[in-house]
């Protein structure tokens, strides 16, 4: 009979990841389905093949390092590529198993996210500058980062605070993060 917990993983109803320093060890089938792939391709490969540029992947790195630090999962939602070049919309999840070093052994979750909800739907752009957001920058260094004004900058925030209906930045980060205050005290292991 098959070991129970190696059947769960394989065919668990989100793609599952285990990466180390970034590069996938091993991945369940609803990972390589939802990625385009057979799961033999990936194992071995860099998360790089699953990001539209090297920029995003680099980019990306960085985001949720300080919860994975504590011990906390880290959530959030990213465009990913698929195999066939296509981009998909995602809840993307994770927990470090060497926090002092939090990429060097970490489990992913990822679940495709429709794009047929009622929620709001955000643009490239919009997408763009909530990852700089998520990063600290100001709209001023954003604008540099994108070689764009700094009001082109506000309008995009104005615009995202609008969708979601919050009142400014901290409030939307922390929406699209999935950590509500308080909820850091349930989540540590």
């Amino acid at each position: 009979m098959e070991d129970l917990d190696q059947l769960a993983f394989d065919n668990a109803p989100m793609g599952l990841a285990l990466t180390e320093n970034r590069v996938i060890q091993t991945c369940n089938e609803t990972f390589a389905w939802m990625f385009g792939y057979r799961k033999e391709e990936l194992i071995g490969q860099s998360f790089r093949l699953l990001y539209g540029s090297d920029q995003e992947f680099h980019q990306i790195r960085d985001i949720g390092l300080e919860p994975l630090r504590h011990s906390l999962p880290y959530t959030d939602e990213r465009l990913m590529r698929r195999s066939d070049g296509s981009m998909i919309w995602c809840r993307f999840r994770a927990r470090t198993l060497t926090p002092e070093t939090p990429l060097a052994r970490t489990v992913l979750t990822f679940a495709l996210i429709d794009n047929t909800t009622s929620g709001p739907q955000l643009t490239p752009r919009e997408r763009e500058v909530l990852l700089y957001l998520s990063k600290g920058l100001t709209s001023k260094e954003i604008a540099r980062e994108l070689d764009l004004s700094p009001r082109t900058i506000e309008d995009v925030r104005a615009r995202l605070l609008k969708k979601f209906q919050v009142k400014n930045v901290a409030v939307l980060l922390t929406r699209l993060s999935g950590h509500q205050i308080g909820k850091t005290q349930q989540l540590r292991p």
